[in-house]
C-alpha cells in the first residue's frame, strides 16, 4: 500500500475572472513539484466525477439545482454566483469530479487499497454552507465525503481538521448540530467570512475553533494546535480523519497575514497522523483547499503529501 494522489486534467477547466486568485495555475505548480524524485512512490490515480445526486449527502436538492442553473451554455462566458465565486461551462463536472476524488480516496482507504489520500482537486469547498455557494466554494467536498464515510461503512466519529487560514464556515454550518462529526478549525481572525469564534461551539460542543490574530507565526499556530485541535481530538476518539488542508497560512500568500513556513504543515500533519495511529487505524484522507501563492502552495503541499507518504 501507499499514499494515493486524486487528480484530474479537468481540474484546470473550471474558469474564473482575469487575476482572481482560485486559479488552474494552483495545480498546475503542484504538479511542477510532484515531478521531483521525492514523489516517485506516489500513486496517482486519476479521479472520477461522482453522480450529481452525491451532492445531497450535504446539501439540499435545491441548492444543487440551484448551482446547475448558474452554469453557462458558452465556453467562454463567467458567471457570477456570488461576490468571489463563479462558474464557467465545465464547473459543475470540476466541482463533482472533486467530490468523486474525495469518495475515492475515502473508498482506498477504508477497504485497504491506500494507506491514506490526497485530493488535489478544485475549486474548494470548505466554504460552502447547506444551501449557499460561496468564498470560491461551490459544494462543500469535505462534508460530503465525511457523510460518505459514515453511510458507506457505518463509521461513527468522523474529526475533519481544517487548517485553511480562511475559517470553514460551512463546513460548522453543516455539523453544528451533529456530535459524530468533530470540526477543528485554525484560521485568521479578523478575517473572510467573520466566523470562528471560540465560543461558536456547536449544539453539542464538536465545534472547535482556534482563531489565530494577524501577523503571528510558527509559535502560535502550533500552540493553538497543541492546546486546542489535539486535546479535541483525544476526546473524541475519531474513527476516521479527514483534512481541509489549506496552504494559505503560508507567508507569501497575498489573502492573509498569518506567517507559516511549509515545515509547519509537515509538523501539523504528523500530529494528525499521531492520532489516527492511536484511533483511526491510520485512515487519513486530505483535502486541497485554499493557498494562493503558487510558490508557498507547491511548497507547502509538497511536504505535506511528503508526511503523508511516510506515514
Amino acid at each position: 500500500m501507499a499514499t494515493r494522489l486524486y487528480e484530474n486534467p479537468i481540474f484546470l477547466e473550471h474558469n474564473t475572472p482575469e487575476g482572481h486568485p482560485e486559479r488552474a495555475d494552483r495545480l498546475r505548480s503542484l504538479n511542477i513539484a510532484l515531478e521531483h524524485p521525492n514523489f516517485a512512490r506516489l500513486e496517482r490515480i486519476e479521479a472520477k466525477q461522482a453522480n450529481e445526486d452525491v451532492v445531497t449527502l450535504a446539501h439540499p436538492e435545491e441548492h444543487l439545482f440551484a448551482v446547475m442553473r448558474q452554469i453557462p451554455e458558452e465556453e467562454d462566458r463567467i458567471n457570477q454566483i456570488e461576490s468571489d465565486t463563479y462558474a464557467s461551462q465545465k464547473s459543475l463536472q470540476v466541482a463533482l469530479t472533486a467530490i468523486g476524488g474525495a469518495i475515492a480516496a475515502v473508498d482506498d482507504v477504508m477497504t485497504g487499497k491506500a494507506d491514506n489520500a490526497f485530493v488535489a482537486g478544485r475549486p474548494p469547498g470548505h466554504h460552502a454552507e447547506k444551501s449557499k455557494a460561496m468564498g470560491f466554494c461551490l459544494f462543500n467536498t469535505v462534508a460530503i465525503a465525511a457523510r460518505h464515510v459514515q453511510k458507506t461503512y457505518g463509521v461513527e466519529r468522523v474529526a475533519i481538521v481544517d487548517w485553511d487560514v480562511h475559517h470553514g464556515n460551512g463546513t460548522q454550518d453543516i455539523f453544528w448540530d451533529d456530535p459524530s462529526v468533530l470540526f477543528c478549525s485554525t484560521h485568521q481572525m479578523p478575517l473572510y467570512p467573520g466566523t470562528g469564534a471560540k465560543d461558536e461551539t456547536g449544539k453539542h460542543r464538536n465545534i472547535v475553533n482556534a482563531p489565530l490574530s494577524p501577523n503571528v507565526g510558527s509559535d502560535h499556530f502550533r500552540e493553538a494546535f497543541k492546546s486546542r485541535v489535539l486535546p479535541a481530538l483525544n476526546d473524541f476518539s475519531p474513527d476516521f480523519i479527514l483534512i481541509s488542508a489549506g496552504f494559505d497560512a503560508h507567508h507569501r500568500d497575498p489573502l492573509a497575514q498569518i506567517n507559516l513556513v511549509g515545515e509547519d504543515f509537515d509538523w501539523a500533519t504528523g500530529r494528525l497522523l499521531e492520532v489516527a495511529d492511536r484511533f483511526a487505524h491510520n485512515r487519513v484522507v486530505s483535502l486541497l483547499e485554499g493557498g494562493y501563492d503558487l510558490e508557498g502552495l507547491a511548497e507547502s503541499a509538497g511536504l505535506h503529501i511528503l508526511r503523508l507518504m511516510k506515514g
